[in-house]
């Protein structure tokens, strides 16, 4: 904006938000982003220097100053990535699939969350997950795998395997899932919503659609608050079951309307490892939600269950 114009609507009583420059994202975007744009210049410098890891040190170095303008940057920032993911699902049948990050992509737990995005996505519905690794970039994974062959999935599994984890090495996971993407191009479309709050986590590759935020209460919230098709939980810790009862509240008082689905897998984790289906049940009883949750042994029961719960 040129002074003079800048000077005329402020003389008016506009209020304009300042360009900040040097910053390593833009906070007042009108989109979301892709892979491409948080992992660019990953070949030139490694991860260290993508515009992901930029943002995260910025906002590491920014949280705790007190700094007014940093916290009015990622507040609009992560408004802005909110308007843009409401326009990204208007009229479309949501459903979330969460699960730990620390699942290796070398086990059949991966590949079974493969399977299951895969599975989901086939049948229509927009698959959304926390956008990290583990559980969450399997069910992206199958997502985007379920336009091609079946066999397409196995060889990706097989080549990804290669590189297990996001540690030791964000760029070779990274890379790893990239060439994935070159290999097998026109996968279907998903959402990942993940955070800087938990930098340790990079975004998985395999999300086309990433609202990422800075404030993870936020991006807890509005993720689970679009899942309108239902949540399927897989095995995980601490956050998994913050995710159950995040969900699990607004069911409870129905202050989202109709409850929705919700689908734990893996029995034994939910009923002896971390016993939350006991809670859940206990808190459902007697109410509109106790025919909208259901426990499962795999993840091959859900797609059945799902379309029972959601009956």
């Amino acid at each position: 904006m040129a002074p003079e114009a800048r000077a005329k609507i402020q003389a008016d009583g506009a209020l304009v938000f300042p360009l900040v420059p040097h910053l390593p994202f833009d906070p007042y975007r009108g989109l979301l982003y892709s892979p491409d744009q948080l992992f660019a210049g990953l070949d030139a410098g490694g991860y260290e220097t993508t515009p992901d890891a930029r943002a995260y040190e910025w906002f590491q170095r920014t949280k705790a100053d007190g700094d007014v303008l940093a916290s009015m940057l990622r507040s609009i920032h992560d408004d802005a990535i909110s308007d843009a993911l409401d326009e990204l699902l208007v009229g479309t049948r949501v459903v979330g699939v969460m699960g730990g990050h620390a699942m290796a992509r070398d086990t059949d737990a991966y590949a079974g969350a493969a399977r299951l995005g895969r599975e989901l996505a086939r049948t229509g519905l927009t698959v959304a997950t926390g956008g990290g690794p583990g559980a969450m970039e399997a069910a992206n994974l199958g997502a985007y795998a379920a336009p091609h062959r079946d066999e397409m999935l196995d060889e990706a599994l097989e080549l990804l395997a290669k590189t297990p984890s996001f540690s030791p090495s964000v760029s070779d996971w990274v890379r790893a899932a990239l060439e994935v993407r070159d290999r097998w191009p026109g996968g279907d479309a998903s959402v990942g919503i993940p955070t800087w709050f938990y930098g340790h986590e990079p975004p998985n590759a395999f999300a086309c659609h990433i609202a990422k935020y800075f404030a993870n209460a936020t991006r807890e919230d509005g993720l689970l608050a679009r899942c309108n098709a239902g949540v399927i939980f897989l095995p995980g810790a601490a956050g998994t079951v913050q995710e159950v009862f995040d969900n699990a509240t607004p069911n409870y008082y129905e202050s989202r309307g109709e409850p929705t689905p919700m689908v734990l897998v893996d029995r034994t984790h939910w009923t002896e490892r971390l016993p939350a289906w006991p809670l859940l049940k206990a808190l459902a009883q007697e109410r509109p939600m106790e025919t909208r949750i259901a426990l499962v042994d795999s993840v091959t029961e859900v797609p059945d269950a799902l379309a029972r719960l959601s009956g």
